[in-house]
């Protein structure tokens, strides 16, 4: 008993010190930085434009082609994502309808808590956890522990996983997007103390590394395990184009996910795995010269395939971060990489003016494009991944 509790004792001391990562190998460009402030600056006129359109009892999701704007319950995925952008761009332009906007959010927001839900780290944790960081409260952090404990009953340790979609008896499906929503866990057992939060979230990871992805680094999907075993039964594409294919913004999910898994653990197999990912989009030759994918890397149709912008945002967040774990050549590559996807989605090919796009910053993203839904609109996170990639950019050496 003794030894398990040092070695519980241990973890968490390794958490709370590699929690907060600081990029200090690189300088932003300046003319990158001037050309983020002003994208900061009009996207924050935009969002209180967006405001306007916003039922107070939901969230915005897009702006249909249609010309309508569409918004969802607190218990939609993408839910968290709209306060958690108003709070970045709070951040960044001190502009203070944007954080009362976020705030009023919160209150719709808060009885997610205990929705049982995979996706509760991307609800809660992009939008209480930007809230807390700005000015820490009690009822954050509470309202925060509450989600991860909601999210860990659906851990099942013959997987070793947390479960992504319903699934029929016998089986467990774990999408990678998943990999996004073990940040909540691993927040929660620095906060709390208690490490099965993170032995969880180490559980999960280890777990989809080894079964989600092909030798060449790109992802399936979806992965069907045996609920009772944990053997794999299938793996497939479902959002993608095929099932052999490399979905953009899962390949994008993963990036993340395993980057964001070394910050909080220092484990060299996820710096390996996030390196090998970057280094699978980055080479392939499907990847467009303004770097901003294409919905998927082996879509018909290609080079006049639909582009997903939201993809593109993911990895230019994701990048920023690696860049600081990895040696300086290697580093100055992703940077450079990074900086092509922000010209790019800042040109007035992805980036709208001033009301248009709904009020949404980005145009040209992708959500299903199998089951038809989401084509080529502006999609919230889209919009949250692109205000963070360039927060993360202008504080570059700090």
């Amino acid at each position: 008993m003794k030894i398990k509790y040092l070695a519980a004792t241990m973890f968490l001391s390794i958490l709370a010190y590699t929690g907060k990562a600081q990029n200090n190998k690189f300088r932003p460009k300046a003319d990158l930085v001037n050309l983020i402030d002003k994208n900061l600056k009009e996207a924050a006129e935009q969002y209180k434009f967006l405001m306007k359109h916003v039922p107070a009892d939901s969230l915005p999701e897009t702006f249909e082609k249609s010309g309508k704007w569409k918004s969802i319950p607190a218990k939609n995925w993408v839910s968290g994502f709209y306060p958690g952008t108003l709070f970045y761009l709070y951040q960044a332009t001190n502009d203070k309808a944007l954080y009362e906007e976020g705030l009023k959010r919160l209150t719709v927001m808060e009885p997610i808590k205990y929705l049982d839900s995979h996706d509760i780290g991307f609800m809660m944790y992009c939008s209480f956890g930007n809230a807390n960081n700005i000015k820490p409260e009690p009822s954050y952090k509470d309202i925060l522990l509450t989600s991860a404990t909601t999210l860990t009953k659906r851990f099942n340790p013959n997987v070793g996983c947390t479960m992504s979609w319903s699934s029929k008896p016998g089986e467990f499906r774990v999408i990678i997007d998943n990999m996004m929503n073990l940040e909540l866990l691993m927040w929660a057992s620095k906060t709390s103390g208690d490490p099965s939060f993170a032995k969880m979230a180490v559980s999960h990871a280890n777990t989809t590394l080894k079964n989600h992805f092909r030798p060449d680094y790109s992802s399936f999907h979806l992965v069907n395990y045996n609920s009772g075993n944990g053997q794999v039964i299938r793996k497939q594409t479902v959002q993608g184009f095929a099932d052999e294919s490399a979905w953009a913004r899962g390949q994008g999910w993963g990036l993340y996910g395993f980057t964001m898994m070394y910050r909080e653990t220092k484990d060299p197999q996820y710096l390996k795995q996030a390196t090998g990912i970057a280094n699978f989009i980055l080479n392939h030759p499907n990847l467009p010269t303004d770097k901003v994918p294409f919905w998927d890397f082996n879509s018909p149709g290609i080079p006049n395939a639909l582009r997903d912008a939201s993809a593109g945002a993911i990895y230019a967040s994701a990048l920023i971060e690696l860049a600081g774990y990895v040696d300086a050549k290697e580093g100055k590559k992703f940077i450079a990489a990074a900086e092509t996807i922000l010209r790019s989605l800042s040109s007035p090919q992805f980036k709208a003016a001033y009301g248009d796009n709904g009020g949404f910053i980005l145009k040209h993203s992708v959500g299903h494009l199998p089951k038809g839904v989401l084509i080529d609109v502006p999609l919230t996170y889209a919009d949250y991944y692109f205000v963070e990639a360039m927060l993360r950019y202008k504080n570059l050496g700090k």
